[in-house]
């Protein structure tokens, strides 16, 4: 590890346990930003965030939106998922083997959280995994998500849950109680620092604009054309109704949709938002049509009601709270959906004030709390020199 990962956390403070932060794309990085400030406020840590490339302008700025420079950045080897496999755990190899570490904290269920969690496991260092135990069951929905997060729950040695749903998913698997800790979804810490830090507030007057986003590999192809064909009734149904439709650039997505929504004048289609963006549409929104998991957990911060563009979801707590609704992708039901919202008051507000099941704001410091347990850091240490660990967040 060179001096300036060594200096950077309050000029090495002795014993201090060296936690490896490995991640690469967009979700990973909102959701670990959290951690990684409260961890830099503990004495007794010694954060390194590294960034393996995965996605790599994409990437740059969300590390912005939360102050974020890492310590490391891997080299991006080809341009296909495998040549990324492969360079990235190359690397991780040199830097497993060049440093002492106490864990590695991966998030979620992308091929840089599995490369991660490989390396620490192969080199003995306890793997923490942060959203851990979602699970559909069905290894092609999401795919390839669903493969990578069981491989991950199988290699992990620390879970940290974000519902007690995820917790029975991960008993049933056999993993242990004692290495099981529901804390919430640091996407909600996320959300909050950005609020705190950044001004995201409701900015309109009224109603606000009906917010849709899509890009799931499941949902190319016909599911795509259905959606937009549901879109563009309600559209013209409701012609004070702004949608806002942030478009992926995968041609099977941008393609559709602009050949069948182009030219409705209250339907504005922009290039993808990035995440402050994101969360000040979200929060400017009156409902939500999306088939992102991320967004599933974030809309019930703001109170926005949210209609599911899928068939099944790994986050049923949203369901079960009744601030999320799947509606699938046929054209008829997605707008008989949005009418009942539109025309019944009660069952919009019943949505709306359904609360955020994933979590208060509080799981980065409930996982800094655990980890320094588990990893036997003294509380005396823990809780010294509290005034010296000031950082931004």
């Amino acid at each position: 590890m060179d001096a300036r990962v060594r200096d950077r956390n309050r000029g090495g403070v002795a014993a201090a346990a060296s936690i490896l932060i490995v991640c690469g794309t967009r979700p990973e990085i909102i959701k670990l930003a959290p951690l990684y400030h409260e961890l830099r406020r503990q004495p007794w840590a010694h954060v390194v965030w590294l960034h393996t490339g995965q996605h790599a302008q994409m990437a740059q700025p969300i590390l912005d939106s939360f102050d974020i420079r890492p310590d490391l950045t891997l080299t991006r080897q080809g341009d296909s998922l495998l040549d990324f496999s492969l360079g990235c755990r190359a690397q991780l190899e040199a830097v497993l083997a060049g440093g002492r570490w106490a864990a590695v904290v991966v998030q979620g269920d992308t091929e840089s959280a599995f490369q991660g969690a490989l390396a620490g496991f192969y080199h003995g260092v306890p793997v923490a995994h942060v959203e851990a135990g979602l699970r559909t069951y069905n290894l092609n929905r999401p795919f390839p998500e669903e493969g990578l997060r069981q491989m991950i729950g199988r290699i992990a040695r620390l879970h940290f849950a974000p519902t007690a749903r995820s917790r029975q998913a991960l008993l049933s698997e056999g993993v242990p109680q004692q290495r099981i800790w529901v804390t919430g979804n640091t996407v909600i810490d996320a959300q909050q620092w950005v609020c705190a830090h950044r001004g995201i507030g409701r900015r309109v007057n009224g109603r606000g604009h009906l917010l849709v986003t899509m890009h799931r590999r499941e949902n190319w192809g016909q599911d795509i054309e259905r959606v937009c064909r549901a879109i563009a009734r309600i559209a013209r149904e409701q012609p004070d109704l702004e949608v806002l439709f942030p478009v992926h650039l995968n041609p099977v997505v941008h393609g559709p949709v602009h050949q069948l929504l182009a030219g409705l004048p209250n339907v504005r289609l922009t290039a993808p938002l990035d995440y402050l963006e994101m969360q000040q549409a979200l929060r400017d929104a009156w409902i939500v049509l999306t088939d992102s998991g991320g967004l599933q957990e974030e809309a019930p911060t703001f109170g926005i009601p949210l209609l599911v563009l899928r068939e099944e979801t790994e986050r049923p707590e949203a369901l079960e709270a009744g601030c999320a609704a799947i509606v699938g992708t046929a054209t008829d039901t997605i707008v008989e959906q949005v009418r009942r919202l539109w025309r019944e008051p009660a069952e919009f507000l019943r949505m709306q004030q359904a609360g955020n099941p994933f979590g208060d704001g509080t799981a980065s410091r409930q996982i800094a709390r655990h980890l320094a347990r588990e990893l036997g850091v003294h509380a005396s240490h823990a809780g010294a020199r509290q005034e010296q660990a000031h950082v931004v967040g």
